[in-house]
């Protein structure tokens, strides 16, 4: 609302045209459709144009196994492109603001984000629904309390998402907890030293990325491995974007380390990186070993990754009583004994060689053959991801039965629980 304001004050004097544009997320029920009336009641009163569209944000979640955050912004910034080119618009406002960017630098950093995702948004850039549309972002460099205290001299009516509070979401517990945390006992200039470190890392990670396009865009290129690291990555990174390749700094480092072998990229996609650093993705032959893993630190209690397809929770904990109570059976969740399974698991498909204990059985036995037996097909058990101590003991295979040596009894200190979401 405080954008709006701005923008048509400012419009009469700079010969703008002003729509405005609704998407609702269908997340709220009839507070998502309320949101939606007053934005079109706002629009009204100021005699402006009003679109709106709509989509089932959950749904578009679970069908392609993503967020519903991620779901959110895909939908949101292809209703405001697929807008934009209906009226002829090359220019969308949006409203974010510095505490926005804030809680975006904590997001990515605990997620492991490299500079170009630590230095946040930018004042301009291209709509990722359409490169030919610009985003601006005029008030990137005003707190929240800021705009607050203007809509109120303003006496601006606005609406507050109900959900901001809730702590379900990793971004409102950095809004709601951490911030006002660091802020009071570590650094009460928190915002200001924070916008400071996005802009030197957002500096120096364009730098990288000019000297990275420059490599990639010549017809004779320096060799690869001579690059700086950062370029390195960078320029595999540009790569697999315009490859149309889902990133992973996992996937990123392995092409970076290993040329000429092929990686994982998908359920039917494999990338490699040739000596001459050029990365090539081709269909993926699903009758061979797939040699991808991924090792994870059972640290802090609790966790979620991905891997091959799978998004998997995990969380340690302990029992009330093992020998008595044992956690009820649900489905895509097993429990295990977590220090028998120790402080690493490494996640990979499965091997030539490989030998698993299914719970109940005497001795442990080739995969393969139990593969058989579940009459498996030479395709699906080259996806199936297989989950194995530090040590190498295979402890989970999905679709299977626990390992026997794994699992809960009077003896569990603490038990692991793991859930999977995916196929």
């Amino acid at each position: 609302m405080s954008l709006l304001l701005v923008l048509r004050q400012l419009a009469a004097k700079n010969g703008w045209q002003l729509t405005v544009a609704h998407f609702n997320h269908q997340l709220r029920g009839a507070d998502s459709d309320d949101d939606e009336q007053f934005v079109r009641d706002t629009a009204a009163n100021l005699k402006l144009d009003f679109t709106s569209g709509r989509a089932d944000v959950g749904a578009l979640a679970r069908s392609e196994k993503i967020s519903v955050e991620m779901a959110a912004r895909n939908l949101r910034h292809d209703f405001l492109a697929r807008t934009a080119r209906r009226l002829k618009i090359k220019t969308i406002a949006l409203a974010h603001h510095a505490d926005d960017q804030v809680e975006l630098f904590f997001l990515r950093l605990l997620r492991g984000a490299g500079g170009e995702g630590v230095a946040g948004m930018k004042w301009t850039g291209p709509s990722p629904g359409d490169p030919t549309i610009d985003l601006v972002r005029p008030l990137l460099d005003q707190s929240k309390a800021v705009l607050r205290r203007f809509a109120g001299e303003q006496r601006l009516a606005f609406r507050e998402d109900a959900t901001n509070a809730q702590l379900d979401f990793l971004r409102n517990r950095i809004r709601n907890k951490l911030l006002p945390l660091l802020s009071q006992k570590f650094q009460p200039a928190l915002m200001r030293s924070v916008l400071r470190t996005m802009e030197i890392v957002g500096g120096e990670t364009d730098f990288v990325r000019q000297a990275a396009e420059t490599w990639v865009g010549q017809k004779r290129r320096i060799d690869f491995e001579k690059l700086h690291l950062a370029v390195q990555r960078q320029a595999i990174r540009i790569q697999l974007t315009r490859t149309r390749v889902a990133l992973g700094f996992d996937l990123v480092e392995q092409l970076r380390i290993w040329p000429n072998r092929p990686v994982s990229a998908g359920f039917d996609v494999t990338v490699y990186r040739d000596s001459a650093g050029r990365v090539v993705r081709q269909k993926a032959d699903r009758s061979v070993f797939n040699p991808d893993q991924l090792t994870v630190e059972l640290k802090g209690g609790k966790g979620v990754f991905e891997f091959g397809g799978l998004k998997i929770h995990w969380q340690v904990s302990a029992p009330s009583d093992p020998a008595k109570r044992m956690p009820a059976f649900t489905k895509a969740c097993e429990y295990f004994d977590a220090d028998r399974v120790g402080s690493a698991v490494v996640l990979r498909h499965w091997q030539a060689g490989d030998r698993f204990q299914p719970i109940g059985m005497s001795a442990p036995v080739k995969l393969q053959d139990l593969f058989v037996n579940q009459k498996l097909s030479r395709t699906q058990r080259h996806q199936l991801v297989v989950a194995t101590t530090g040590a190498g003991e295979v402890f989970w295979v999905e679709g299977l039965r626990l390992g026997d040596g794994f699992k809960l009894d009077n003896t569990t200190v603490r038990l692991l629980k793991w859930r999977w979401l995916g196929r």
